[in-house]
């Protein structure tokens, strides 16, 4: 049972990433999976939320809203973070995660308690 984040990369500012979030031993669908990001010397903050597909709502940090969109494919198992118009700051690791509570709507922060592993963004000229 692992959760993984992947299609980071190197990207020059103002270009686009699209992340994927996969599960292996398990659906995605019937659970909200969230996107957080942590970069050097940062906490970890979140950055997108998707919640199961019995609602499908969304969420994207303020901040980051017209830039980042949270989507998922129910057929491929697979939650997407779009990212972009990237900036230098949106450098970081990416990760994403869930509470495992099946039909959850998005969780406060605090309720997420399976993680994958992260993926690299590194937004720089």
């Amino acid at each position: 049972v692992q959760l993984q984040a992947s299609g980071g990369g190197l990207v020059q500012p103002g270009g686009s990433l699209r992340l994927s979030c996969t599960a292996s031993g398990f659906s995605l669908n019937h659970l909200a999976i969230g996107w957080f990001r942590q970069a050097p010397g940062k906490e970890r903050e979140g950055v997108s939320c998707i919640s199961s597909m019995n609602d499908d709502s969304t969420y994207v940090v303020e901040s980051l809203k017209g830039r980042f969109t949270v989507s998922r494919d129910n057929a491929k198992n697979t939650v997407y973070l779009q990212m972009n118009s990237l900036k230098p700051e949106d450098t970081a690791v990416y990760y994403c995660a869930t509470d495992r509570i099946y039909g959850s709507t998005c969780p406060p922060a605090g309720r997420y308690n399976f993680w994958g592993q992260g993926t690299q963004v590194t937004v720089s000229s």
